[in-house]
């Protein structure tokens, strides 16, 4: 059972990694980003090939979260000036774009065969000693970024952005180039997206083209909506929700063993959805959102 729950929370940092960089996107700044999964997939694959091949894990972790962000540059400079709505098109298509390369890239990605054998991160330790090491610096991971969020939302860049946010034409009535942040924050959410795809592929060992699809990113969405967009703290109870959610819907099986697996699947993905709706009609403004307002 300890080796349940220390999974369970690994897998939760680091899809609260992914969170709070989606969180600083739309909840801060207003981004509608449907590829954010793309950039999970680019760290992923830039510390597995990195590492596979002798680099130190350290500077594979370092290199997935740099690749992530230069890998946002060519999106934004070519989308950040588009509607929100052709924005999030052109994510979503970017995020495609990136799967069908790991895909077809053999000579790179190994293909459909996908990358096995990549390193842990503290090799030299064994047995469940690793899996509490790697849930170490998973959170040490977590709480950097949730600093580094704090400072970002209580400084000057952070009032603009929410400003961008709030108002993007009042914004550019001060004189003030709206797509010049919304680039910077892209990127920054996105090197966090890195860092998670690395420690993700780093924690499994094996990474495929086929655990990168578009569900994930919805599912971080749903996080961030459970919890409260725009708030960090909302951000951290989203993540904590979707997972209970995601594990415990697997318990559903015991309560009606006459249902068949594949069958059990799709009420798991169902009572999730269901409960986003619920939180839409009822919280809209999310778990740790203003009381006052509906």
């Amino acid at each position: 059972m300890d080796a349940y729950l220390i999974a369970i929370a690994i897998i939760s940092g680091i899809y609260l990694l992914l969170a709070l960089g989606l969180n600083l996107q739309f909840g801060l700044t207003g981004l509608i980003n449907f590829g954010h999964v793309g950039f999970f997939c680019v760290g992923a694959y830039t510390s597995a090939i990195l590492s596979t091949n002798g680099v130190p894990v350290a500077l594979s972790l370092l290199a997935a979260a740099l690749v992530g962000m230069l890998a946002a540059w060519p999106l934004g400079v070519i989308s950040i000036r588009l509607r929100e709505d052709y924005f999030a098109i052109a994510s979503l298509g970017f995020s495609e774009i990136v799967r069908l390369v790991a895909t077809s890239e053999g000579w790179l990605t190994n293909g459909v065969q996908g990358i096995a054998g990549i390193p842990r991160i503290f090799s030299s330790v064994t047995g469940q000693s690793q899996a509490i090491a790697m849930l170490a610096s998973v959170t040490v991971c977590c709480v950097l970024a949730i600093l580094a969020m704090r400072r970002i939302v209580r400084s000057p860049f952070g009032r603009m952005i929410e400003a961008i946010r709030d108002n993007e034409e009042a914004v550019k009535s001060l004189g003030k180039d709206p797509a010049g942040f919304k680039m910077q924050v892209l990127l920054l959410g996105s090197m966090l997206a890195g860092l998670s795809g690395a420690l993700y592929a780093h924690y499994i060992g094996y990474i495929s083209p086929d655990q990168f699809i578009p569900f994930i990113t919805f599912q971080i969405w749903m996080a961030i909506i459970m919890g409260g967009v725009g708030r960090i703290s909302g951000t951290v109870a989203g993540v904590i929700i979707l997972m209970l959610f995601l594990e415990g819907s697997r318990f559903l099986r015991d309560l009606a063993p006459f249902i068949p697996e594949v069958a059990m699947a799709s009420i798991r993905l169902g009572a999730i959805g269901l409960a986003l709706m619920l939180f839409t009609i009822y919280r809209p403004q999310g778990l740790m959102g203003d009381y006052t307002k509906r």
